[in-house]
């Protein structure tokens, strides 16, 4: 009898998971993939196409709102002043993000913009300590360490600070503490955020048409199409990526990550042919040494904390 109740409780958790694992791995293919679309958008600036991106994605997102009937969340988060700010916060922040990274690849510098994802979970880990109090393992202070150590040699070999790697790390690190505080869904989260945004975004595109320097209009039926569809690019990877969230534990979805910035990296030195020094490898390899031990700990600390939850209820 217990056989017969548990193995389709335990058929459904795996199929939850298995399905869970594509659809996180989509998104963060779809992210890793980016370094060859933002090119497509040449010769429109990085700004350009920011402010388009913005524009854009707030049109999916409504259209998205409208079919998931998800309209009531989105106000709500408007009538708290507190969790508001947070998003708003985390606008500026995700746009900073978004114009980096844009502005990185289109400007040849797809390997250093990898090293800001591969840094960003121990930026995340380390705003945990500063803002959230959370208290740190050894590996994870190993692994903090090791990171250090390899932003100053990066520092060293390049002449000056990763600066691209370290925004778009910090920033997309705020993002996600943003995100927190305010406790809301991909969706509402992004359309409030490109809300806050708007403003800017279409004044600097009318500054753009007005000075006759707009490419939106004057490249070609193609390059506008391009151009609007960066709100699909936008959308389509949160929606994956908030889909799986809801399927797969934190030590399986922190684990896939990786994907992003390791098919980025590839992206940079195979595809773009950009230049890897000796020194650059071993910035890089220090990066993924810290990882490696921060994720081993993180595996370890949760079959730990599990093994415990699992004894207290026996």
């Amino acid at each position: 009898m217990d056989g017969r109740l548990t193995t389709p409780r335990t058929t459904s958790s795996a199929s939850a998971s298995a399905e869970g694992l594509a659809l996180g791995a989509g998104a963060y293919l779809l992210w890793g993939l980016v370094p060859i679309y933002w090119p497509l958008l040449e010769p429109a600036s990085a700004l350009e196409i920011l402010a388009h991106r913005v524009v854009w994605s707030l049109v999916t997102v409504t259209v998205l709102l409208a079919v998931l009937r998800r309209w009531r969340h989105a106000l709500a988060v408007t009538r708290e002043p507190r969790r508001l700010a947070y998003v708003v916060v985390g606008a500026v922040a995700v746009a900073i993000n978004w114009g980096t990274f844009i502005y990185a690849v289109n400007s040849d510098r797809v390997v250093e913009a990898s090293l800001g994802y591969f840094i960003n979970p121990l930026v995340t880990i380390a705003f945990g300590v500063v803002f959230l109090r959370e208290r740190l393992r050894r590996a994870q202070w190993i692994g903090l360490s090791i990171a250090f150590a390899a932003v100053v040699e990066l520092t060293w070999e390049y002449g000056h600070l990763p600066v691209i790697a370290l925004t778009l790390a910090f920033s997309f690190g705020v993002y996600g503490l943003m995100k927190k505080r305010a406790s809301i869904g991909s969706v509402e989260g992004l359309a409030i955020e490109t809300v806050a945004l708007l403003p800017v975004a279409v004044a600097y595109l009318a500054y753009l048409a007005l000075a006759g320097d707009s490419t939106f209009g004057s490249d070609g039926v193609g390059h506008a199409l391009l151009l609007a569809s960066t709100g699909l690019v936008t959308a389509v990877p949160l929606l994956l990526f908030g889909a799986a969230a809801t399927r797969l534990s934190m030590t399986a979805l922190g684990l896939i990550q990786y994907l992003a910035p390791i098919l980025q990296f590839a992206f940079g030195v195979l595809v773009f042919h950009e230049a890897m020094s000796t020194g650059r490898w071993v910035g890089f390899v220090l990066v993924w040494i810290a990882l490696v031990v921060i994720t081993v700990d993180a595996t370890r600390h949760r079959r730990r904390v599990l093994r415990e939850a699992a004894a207290s209820v026996v």
